[in-house]
């Protein structure tokens, strides 16, 4: 269930009985030659959609433009200052405990997002702590990556070994392909190098990785895979959701 797609008369009686929902949070940023530029918000949506066809939960609005100032020095990414982020995080959670969701649950498809994300649960908790009040909802936020999910991990390494790379991976642009087959991109590449050595800000990170992938071989990818990854990420989301839920 999409959260837009409901009406107010409809979200009000879910809360009579569950007081979860799941967030998918990604990124605005290149994702080398043949990566659509959505695809950090397009994998966590697509599995989260997947994931709460079982749950039977809510799946909130896609926050879908995140930490990405490295990606800045290709053309068409976006980017949040982590303090806006922060922000936008804190403003999504609170609005929606207002009245009555309790356990958000936050599935992201960007490392870059992590620190930030762990930034604003900081943020909500000290808010209410320093409110000190105990009529108001118990929020819980939980932050949990598609791509770290034991199932779809371990699903990746069998398919793609050491080739799936650290950006740009052949998964993330499998998943995109099997979510919009319509939109798959072709290009010829050669290997990309690994990461010799960290990136600090945009033109840093392009004179490094001059087409955007790090190590990744992402001409692997295809839609087929990217359909067994939902799956299998879905399945840990399911199991990780209802561990988070049953949390007291």
């Amino acid at each position: 269930m999409r959260l837009q797609l409901m009406t107010w008369a409809e979200v009000e009686a879910y809360l009579t009985a569950q007081n979860g929902i799941i967030v998918p949070i990604g990124s605005t940023e290149q994702h080398g030659p043949i990566g659509l530029i959505g695809t950090d918000a397009i994998c966590p949506e697509v599995i989260a959609d997947r994931a709460a066809e079982t749950l039977g939960c809510i799946v909130g609005p896609t926050i879908n433009v995140g930490m990405a100032q490295h990606h800045l020095a290709f053309p068409g990414s976006i980017a949040l200052r982590p303090t806006t982020l922060i922000a936008v995080i804190k403003d999504y959670v609170l609005s929606l405990a207002r009245n009555g969701f309790e356990r958000f649950y936050f599935l992201n498809g960007h490392g870059g997002n992590i620190p930030t994300i762990s930034a604003a649960f900081s943020e909500i908790y000290a808010e209410k702590s320093i409110e000190g009040s105990p009529s108001r909802p118990h929020v819980r936020c939980k932050l949990a990556n598609w791509f770290t999910q034991p199932q779809a991990k371990a699903l990746a390494a069998e398919i793609y070994g050491d080739r799936d790379g650290h950006h740009a991976t052949a998964s993330e642009v499998a998943v995109t392909q099997f979510a919009y087959p319509d939109h798959i991109k072709k290009a010829a590449m050669d290997p990309a190098p690994p990461r010799p050595r960290p990136f600090y800000d945009a033109d840093d990170y392009r004179s490094i990785h001059p087409d955007g992938r790090i190590g990744a071989d992402s001409w692997l990818a295809s839609p087929e895979a990217g359909g067994r990854l939902v799956a299998a990420s879905a399945l840990g989301v399911v199991e990780d959701y209802r561990q988070f839920i049953a949390e007291t």
